[in-house]
């Protein structure tokens, strides 16, 4: 469990940043289009809250969330394609309109995985409570049929995009000049964006979470200093299963 002092939580199982691959140029073009054409080239579109949140995300922070999220993904079936796994459905690149959702990050052996991405220093998944029911089921999925998750991962991602958003001054804007677009492309393109795997749990493990009530609360202080927009059900990383045992559970 979290540390817990009044509001504050602290995280007391982590697990180190162990970089598996570098992106290679050709990725990062992608997944550069494709989380610009969700945000500010307004092609697709995500929401700008979290589920149970308080918060009213920017395109900027939309921005880095996607370009996150998908290199998590990338990253993900890189690391199976290269252990050999070939039953295995590439990342959706399609650009959405609000309100419609690919219900599956990535299907591997028949198998539905959930992607959570994070910073290279993140060391919990977190699951906003109001999504989730406590037979682990994806509530916003559920008329769809594909509410269960066989798998979750914890990817990682380095450097950290939101630091290098807000060094340009991007962050917290909606709508870039020529200039601002040039300059935050040049930028992602010009970082060596790598990515680990920090743990696996499986369906079984989420459900025994829920029931234990693992949450960390809104506006709680996460290590004393970040601030939660909504509540989550949390897992740390040094309590997962590691990267290692991947292949085996597919």
């Amino acid at each position: 469990m979290l540390k817990q002092e009044g509001d504050n939580y602290y995280i007391t199982d982590k697990q180190n940043f162990q970089s598996i691959d570098v992106v290679t140029e050709k990725l990062k073009k992608k997944v550069l289009d494709f989380a610009y054409d969700m945000t500010f080239g307004r092609t697709g579109e995500h929401r700008a809250y979290r589920s149970g949140g308080q918060k009213i995300r920017r395109n900027g922070e939309q921005f880095i969330n996607t370009y996150q999220g998908k290199l998590a993904e990338c990253g993900v079936f890189l690391y199976l394609w290269n252990n050999g796994i070939r039953n295995i459905e590439k990342p959706d690149f399609e650009t959405w309109e609000l309100g419609r959702w690919d219900t599956v990050d990535i299907l591997c052996n028949g198998k539905k995985l959930n992607i959570k991405s994070t910073k290279h220093y993140g060391n919990l998944l977190l699951l906003e409570t109001k999504d989730w029911n406590n037979k682990g089921e994806y509530i916003p999925n559920i008329k769809k049929g594909d509410n269960i998750y066989d798998l979750f991962l914890l990817t990682r991602i380095r450097p950290d995009g939101e630091s290098e958003m807000k060094r340009m001054k991007l962050l917290y804007v909606d709508i870039l000049t020529n200039e601002q677009e040039n300059q935050l492309k040049k930028r992602m393109m010009e970082l060596a964006w790598e990515f680990d795997i920090a743990g696996v749990i499986t369906n079984e493990m989420l459900i025994e979470h829920i029931n234990n009530n693992r949450i960390l609360p809104q506006n709680a202080l996460l290590n004393g200093k970040i601030r939660m927009d909504a509540e989550n059900y949390y897992l740390q990383a040094g309590k997962m299963l590691r990267v290692d045992e991947l292949i085996g559970l597919l």
